[in-house]
């Protein structure tokens, strides 16, 4: 054999070698964001788990506000069924606010704030937010990696093939929302 032909042996063998590093690679990000996005999944799922539960003590206090505890549940359903991360993140921050508003009605009722369930429930939520933030933070991590991934030269050549396609971040949509939800009443 030639030169030539040794010389072109080994860029095909590079360029092989390239193309299946780059596919595994890709194949690894789009399964951590997979996982990812299912642990964002589980920790909302406990919250809107835990909601029922809140709704209830207060409703025992407050009977009266039916429109704040009709918005958590409409919004608490809306998250259970949305299917995109943009439509979760969408119906998980309604959720937020309609929460807001329900430990806004606790904030009236001084036996509810000193009541042993609620404080369990309150301090159980706070413990939820913190591990979504978490999590949402590790989701969106590897989402930009995959997504860059995919953008990228030359990696871009072996996503396009494998038509592999880039994930959607899981963001809040208003800047209010930006904040972290205050789920302590000062007791």
């Amino acid at each position: 054999m030639t030169l030539g032909a040794w010389v072109f042996l080994v860029v095909l063998g590079l360029l092989i070698w390239f193309a299946i590093a780059t596919y595994n690679r890709l194949v690894g990000l789009s399964q951590r964001s997979g996982e990812a996005w299912s642990d964002i999944d589980v920790q909302l799922k406990r919250r809107t788990d835990l909601v029922p539960n809140l709704v209830e003590t207060v409703k025992g206090y407050a009977s009266h506000e039916r429109k704040t505890f009709e918005e958590v549940t409409r919004w608490r359903n809306a998250a259970l069924t949305a299917g995109s991360p943009g439509a979760r993140g969408q119906a998980e921050n309604q959720l937020t606010q309609a929460l807001r508003s329900l430990f806004a009605v606790a904030e009236a009722y001084p036996e509810l704030k000193a009541n042993q369930n609620f404080q369990q429930l309150q301090s159980s939520l706070g413990e939820i937010e913190e591990a979504v933030q978490n999590a949402r933070r590790y989701y969106n991590a590897v989402v930009r990696d995959l997504n860059t991934a995919i953008e990228s030269f030359p990696s871009n050549f072996v996503a396009s093939t494998c038509q592999f396609k880039k994930r959607e971040f899981f963001e809040l949509d208003r800047p209010a929302e930006r904040q972290v939800p205050r789920v302590s009443f000062g007791t």
